[in-house]
Order: structure tokens, then sequence, then C-alpha cells
């Protein structure tokens, strides 16, 4: 088997439904299987994968076993030479894996792979990217300065090496993968991508950032935001920099005020009230329970051309691809306008505004 590709689910049913179903176009000619994981959801997200996926393998953990031990989990179970740790709040294209695996077979001694994501405005996500965050940096950063943190001197499009990826897609070899031990299992939640991708290259791999593909990342949807959050990304913080980087005491405390500091001053998922003056729906047949359960006039359209401020354009998976419908997101941003998905064959619509919105779910 060629890739097998891991999802760790915990309470975004929606999302994973999405996720799964532009997974599944995009495995239709590689010798793939898909693992999900669930960290004991308290939502249907497993009903729902019995019902629409049960030819997926579904993990069903009886506790939330926190990010590194629930991939590890999953990974424990792959049979393919790849494995692609990826968020159930993704979409990718249906080229997605066939670019990747053709890129990571021409490579020696390779790391991880990870590829351009946006959120759901078709915004580029910077942390797609990242340099190793010495403390310098970190502090650096904390105070607005972002220009050492994130891999600057690559450009969005750009196939190149880096060091840092984030845990929202990291596509590696599983033989890689097991000698380095998977996630490091003291991370509950926060930092194990950082602690993943820095022990890679401390064993002599290289790891890559692949901005020819374009991956949409609802990022907050698979985020814990609950009381133990301070803790959790403190506490990551701190096993890095102390497992990798150890310093004298004055060092340590600088370090330890810089972290706190920037859960402080952190932007928090929110549900931001917002006006809009029109729908559109992208799609060659017309929907009537759309027309029913939103608020304002809809307009049916096949292309998409000119579109007026604060219209809502919702994508029919039905009549576009996933690839085409990433690649539009992409080509409208920063045109005061936001985006919904309808996946193929379902009743629901989706998407998340910006980076810190918490995304919004229609039913139909």
């Amino acid at each position: 088997m060629k890739l097998s590709i891991v999802i760790l689910n915990y309470n975004v049913r929606y999302f994973l439904e999405l996720c799964l179903k532009s997974v599944q176009a995009a495995t239709l000619e590689i010798d793939a299987e898909i693992i999900v994981v669930d960290n004991n959801s308290e939502d249907d997200s497993c009903l729902m994968m019995r019902t629409l996926f049960p030819d997926i393998n579904l993990i069903e953990n009886k506790t939330n076993l926190g990010f590194s031990k629930g991939n590890n989990v999953g990974v424990s179970q792959a049979k393919g030479e790849y494995v692609c740790i990826l968020n159930p709040d993704t979409v990718v294209a249906e080229d997605t894996f066939v670019k990747l695996l053709k890129f990571a077979d021409k490579k020696e001694k390779l790391g991880i792979i990870g590829c351009k994501l946006i959120n759901g405005a078709g915004m580029f996500l910077p942390e797609s990217k990242r340099n190793t965050p010495y403390v310098k940096a970190a502090l650096k950063k904390m105070f607005g300065n972002s220009k050492d943190y994130y891999a600057n001197d690559l450009q969005e499009n750009d196939v190149e090496k880096v060091d840092i990826l984030v845990g929202a897609f990291m596509l590696l070899k599983r033989d890689v993968y097991n000698i380095i031990g998977g996630f490091d299992e003291d991370y509950f939640m926060y930092g194990e991508d950082i602690d993943l991708s820095y022990s890679v290259l401390k064993a002599g791999y290289n790891n890559y950032y692949y901005g020819e593909s374009s991956v949409i990342h609802f990022k907050g949807e698979s985020t814990l935001k609950d009381k133990f959050y301070a803790r959790r990304f403190y506490g990551a913080m701190q096993m890095f920099y102390k497992k990798h980087f150890k310093k004298n005491i004055l060092f340590d405390m600088l370090v330890w005020s810089g972290i706190r500091l920037v859960y402080v001053f952190r932007k928090i998922p929110t549900n931001r009230q917002k006006k809009i003056s029109q729908y559109i729906f992208l799609s060659d047949v017309t929907n009537e329970k759309l027309k029913r359960v939103l608020p304002k006039k809809i307009i049916f359209k096949q292309k998409l051309d000119t579109v007026e401020k604060k219209s809502e354009i919702i994508f029919n998976a039905n009549s576009y691809s996933y690839k085409s419908i990433i690649k539009m997101i992409e080509d409208n941003k920063n045109k005061a306008i936001t985006f919904k998905i309808l996946p193929k064959n379902s009743n629901f619509v989706l998407g998340s505004d910006d980076a810190i919105s918490r995304g919004e779910v229609i039913n139909l």
C-alpha cells in the first residue's frame, strides 16, 4: 500500500464529513487507506462514520488521548509506505496526494512534507512554513516581529527545504515516523508538530514545504479551547525547550515569561456577526432547501464572475471539484466576501470566515 491517511477527530462531525469526501476524491487513483481515530467525541461523529463511511477504518477511543497519542494509535494500524497526518477540518484537492507522493519518491533522506495551507477565506496561513523556534525568534514574535519565526525567506508557492511544519498536514514515510518514535506522547496538545519536525531534522532527514498544492484549513475547529488551554499551551512549549534547548535558569525564566505573555495576548476564536448582502450559490442546479433556510435572497450562478462586497458564495461540490473550489476561494480573497461549501451528497453547508472565527454550519 502506498499511503495511509490518519485523521484524528474530536467533536467536528460536519468538518470531518467534508474532509473525508475530499480525501476520498483525492485517493481514487492511489493505493490508499483512510484511518479515522475518534478521541471520544460527544457529538455524533462516530454514528456519522458508521452510517456514511462504513468501509473506513474507525478507531473509537474511550477517552480523549490527546493529539500525540491519538495519532500514534492511528499510525500503529497503518499499512502504507507513507502516512499523512491530516486534521479533520481540512479540504484537500483531488491531486494533492498524487503531486506530493510524486515529489516524495524523488527525494533522499526525506523527512516531512507540508503543503500550502489557507484558511476558509483564502488567506495564506504562515504556520505552513516555519523556522526552528529558537528563543530569540519566539520572543521577537511575541512583540509582533515574526520575521525570524516564520520561514519568510520562502514564498507561498515555493518548493523548498524548511525546518518546521504544522500538524494539520504532515506527509512522511511510515518508517521515518516509527524511527523517530512518532509524536512525543508527553505532549497532550500543542507543540507536538514542532517537536516532531525538529526531531526529524536532528535525525538527519530533510523537511520540505510544497507550496504548489493548496489545502484549506478551517483553523480552530479541531482545537480544544477549554479551561485547560493555558496549561496545555504553556506546558507544551516548556517541554519543547527543556527537551531540545537546556539552558540556565535566567534563560528559562525569560522563555517561560514570554510564553505566558503570548498566551495572555492571543486571539481566541469567536463567532462574529457579519452582514451579508446576498448569497450566491455556484452550481449547475438550483437548491430549494437553500432558499428556505437562508435569510436573504440567493442567486444561482454557474460561473463566478463579478461579485459585490458582502456577498457569501456557496460552492456546490456536486458541481465543482474540490481543487477548483480551493482555487476560486484563493483567487477571490481580500474582496470582502465570504465562502461556504456544500459537500458532495450532503445536506449542510459550512465555512469559516478567517483564522480566528469559529466555523459556521447551516443544516438544510
